[in-house]
């Protein structure tokens, strides 16, 4: 399970303590949860959480489209598959 450990500060901290606010996000590996007026208004990351971050979406989709296949049943036996991956890979060879 996905957990981020969450930091909050206000925008005059990213303004003014920038160095801070990203090495907080880097070396705690925190998401800093940036407010303004008391309100959350926007999410800094390290860019190695969110290069992370942005794999785990990636591949929850290709689940979430291979699940509704099987769902609608638009799958075909393992056998075939892989009968036709071999087909195809020996004619483009």
């Amino acid at each position: 399970m996905l957990t981020f450990r969450e930091a909050i500060r206000p925008s005059a901290d990213l303004r003014n303590h920038y160095n801070e606010v990203s090495r907080q996000c880097r070396e705690n590996k925190e998401a800093v949860i940036i407010t303004v007026n008391g309100r959350g208004d926007t999410v800094s990351l390290a860019y190695e959480e969110y290069n992370r971050l942005k794999a785990r979406i990636e591949l929850l989709e290709i689940l979430a489209e291979a699940e509704e296949d099987v769902k609608n049943g638009r799958t075909a036996p393992a056998r075939e598959t892989f009968n036709d991956l071999r087909d195809l890979l020996s004619g483009g060879l």
